[in-house]
């Protein structure tokens, strides 16, 4: 075997795990691949005979590929982040995939990842690096160009900003029942029955990209979301169930078989907080949907 081989070999040892990392720090699948095989790139071409932990080595690699690429982001986006929705992971509704289950981790729904995308850059490199993957803050620093404490601040920062979010409920079945009682008086146009299972503060997030702007929204409160329940009419009569970065969601089809729409819903405290609709046709296209259109 020679050394490249060696490498190659080591560095899919630790592929899954690079593509956890980056996915959680750009809400993209595609974006989490092209940083996974940047490190790939810079990895093959650097001399790493001095390098005790490679695991480690590649995780900061692709922290600064990361830091890199969300920088140049912000600099471009023109759509605003508050209807912004992540690329959703979608299983069946079984059960998540391990393919998938190592990608998500711990809860890490589509409302975790509206929240991530609020922060700057560097915070939420730092954050991911050390909450998430335990990296110490004195690796992170060269990343973000900061002083460890400075480090250390931006995670803080940042984990103050996270612990806002919604933690779904650990009971899959009971959060199924819940989207089931929004889904039916949604069917029935019940209003009252709507608001029961809605949080007064529940936020509706769609993001339907450039080429379906009547699709990008944000609306809170109950009342409001309640008042556009009546769309989930053919949503709960068509859709195929699935969970959808690993809580209650589905897939709306159109009349010729392609995906209309991912929807997820996040059940907290028994109630619907929030719910996240990608309508975009060019993103949705590169949704893998192999596991539930079988």
């Amino acid at each position: 075997m020679t050394d490249q081989d060696w490498l190659a070999q080591r560095f899919e040892a630790n592929r899954s795990h690079l593509r956890a990392v980056a996915y959680r720090m750009l809400g993209s699948l595609a974006e989490a691949d092209d940083a996974v095989q940047e490190a790939w790139i810079r990895l093959s071409r650097t001399d790493t005979s001095d390098v005790d932990n490679l695991s480690g080595w590649l995780t900061t690699v692709v922290g600064r590929v990361c830091l890199n690429m969300l920088r140049s982001r912000r600099t471009r986006r023109e759509a605003s982040l508050d209807t912004h929705v992540a690329d959703p992971i979608v299983s069946r509704e079984e059960g998540v995939d391990p393919e998938h289950e190592a990608l998500l981790g711990d809860s890490l729904g589509l409302a975790l990842l509206a929240v991530l995308d609020s922060l700057t850059p560097a915070e939420r490199v730092a954050f991911v690096l050390h909450d998430v993957f335990g990296v110490p803050f004195d690796a992170i620093a060269p990343i973000v160009g900061r002083s460890s404490a400075a480090a250390r601040q931006l995670a803080s920062r940042a984990r103050r900003r996270v612990q806002g979010a919604p933690v779904p409920d650990t009971d899959l079945d009971g959060q199924w029942a819940v989207v089931n009682a929004f889904l039916a008086a949604s069917r029935e146009g019940d209003f009252e029955r709507l608001l029961a299972v809605l949080d007064p503060d529940v936020v509706l997030r769609s993001d339907g990209g450039a080429a379906r702007p009547d699709l990008v929204t944000m609306v809170r409160g109950a009342e409001a979301v309640a008042a556009r329940a009546m769309s989930f009419r053919q949503f709960g009569e068509t859709a195929t169930r699935a969970l959808v970065n690993g809580i209650p969601g589905g897939v709306a089809w159109t009349p010729d078989g392609r995906p209309f729409a991912v929807v997820s819903a996040t059940v907290a405290g028994g109630r619907i907080v929030s719910i996240d609709i990608l309508a975009d046709p060019d993103r949705l296209s590169r949704v893998d949907l192999d596991l539930i259109a079988d």
